[in-house]
């Protein structure tokens, strides 16, 4: 795989950090976001942390200029960054619904018509969303979750269309459920029974979502496109 300049956004923590660190490990310069500032725990010099509010469009115009400044043109972006906001339908409130599409969707909108320009001007690039199993058979109380994630993988589709004679790619990756911070709430039991729905007996690593990413970037994966691919150990097959 040639040295690429990676975007990552969400970053910060969990499956973004693994992705960013994974990449850097492999020599690819990166660009990791969060939505405050923030430090890599690596040390590793390609790791380059930047504060970026994907949800809303000037902090994408500075980040833009940023990367101009710095003669840094991405040929691969991961749009990660997402948040929830958990609560049953009846009971969610405008806010919760807003906030969540505007981040998980609108924000993945955002920053890829931010960066695709140069991706089409160069005939390269590879572009790959975070969605979620979430998305595919939905979950009860993250209508506003399950909604935004089912829309990246129509995003997914329709751009990659869209820019495929351009040599750029587009999937989505839909994680199952990953052992990060946002299932260490679960207790012992609620975890056990999560694990028994799941055909290999275990919660995933972020290090299988990486893995996923850091292929689908390289030129082995160049006639891949437009997909929507679980790593979910089996929870969800269709």
């Amino acid at each position: 795989m040639s040295k690429e300049i990676v975007f990552i956004s969400g970053a910060s923590r969990g499956i973004g950090t693994s992705i960013a660190e994974s990449f850097a490990s492999n020599g690819h310069t990166v660009i990791g976001t969060s939505r405050s500032n923030f430090t890599f725990e690596s040390n590793n010099e390609n790791l380059i942390p930047l504060a970026l509010d994907i949800s809303d469009r000037d902090s994408i115009k500075e980040c833009v200029t940023f990367l101009k400044e710095n003669d840094l043109s991405p040929t691969v972006l991961v749009n990660n960054a997402g948040i929830t906001s958990d609560q049953l339908f009846l009971r969610m409130k405008d806010e919760e619904w807003d906030n969540v599409i505007a981040t998980n969707l609108t924000g993945t909108f955002n920053l890829t018509k931010a960066l695709i320009k140069n991706m089409i001007k160069n005939r390269h690039g590879r572009i790959i969303n975070i969605s979620s199993v979430s998305g595919l058979m939905g979950n009860p109380g993250q209508v506003n979750y399950s909604s935004a994630k089912a829309g990246l993988s129509g995003f997914t589709k329709s751009l990659a269309k869209e820019v495929g004679s351009r040599g750029i790619t587009v999937n989505s990756v839909a994680p199952g459920f990953i052992d990060t911070d946002m299932t260490a709430y679960l207790d012992d039991d609620a975890r056990d029974k999560l694990i028994k729905d799941i055909p290999l007996n275990r919660l995933g690593s972020v290090k299988d979502i990486s893995d996923l990413v850091l292929f689908l970037a390289s030129q082995e994966a160049s006639y891949i496109t437009g997909q929507t691919i679980s790593v979910d150990g089996g929870l969800f097959m269709y």
